[in-house]
């Protein structure tokens, strides 16, 4: 599965991140990144975050890896929505977009690829943090656990 995470959205949907933001826009991203890296670790996942450049970026779309996790960064004048679209544009493997815009969840469930709430995942990570996978964490050992959360586990069930 390839987990692709609008960056921004998420960090400001994640008290834990948001408060690495407040430091500096540096310490938000290594935050999540970082974040993304110990999860990646734990499920396996391919994992790859989008910031925005388009306003103080560079001319040309910028990529880096940092502890298994992909990181884009969008050119100048391209908001990270058009990057996560065209990644989920791309090939037929399983995609799960993490965001709480509605626009790219509408554009991902489209073409066929899942999304999560940026708060929802960040519970994920903050629960993978701790080393804490139970079933009832979401409500799954009640049959309420939805395809998105599963996936986003690991889990087909």
């Amino acid at each position: 599965m390839h987990i692709i995470v609008d960056g921004y959205n998420l960090i400001r949907h994640s008290d834990t991140l948001r408060q690495a933001e407040m430091k500096s826009l540096e310490e938000g991203r290594n935050a999540l990144i970082r974040s993304l890296a110990g999860y990646r670790k734990l499920r396996g996942h391919r994992i790859t975050v989008v910031f925005d450049g388009w306003v103080g970026g560079s001319p040309t779309e910028e990529r880096d890896l940092a502890g298994g996790v992909e990181i884009i960064y969008s050119r100048l004048g391209e908001k990270a929505d058009e990057v996560i679209k065209r990644l989920l544009g791309k090939g037929s493997e399983e995609s799960l977009v993490v965001t709480s815009d509605r626009e790219i969840a509408t554009f991902a469930a489209r073409r066929g690829k899942t999304a999560i709430a940026s708060a929802a995942f960040d519970a994920l990570l903050e629960q993978s943090a701790a080393g804490y996978f139970p079933a009832d964490a979401s409500g799954a050992e009640n049959g309420n656990d939805d395809d998105a959360t599963r996936r986003a586990r690991g889990r087909s069930d």
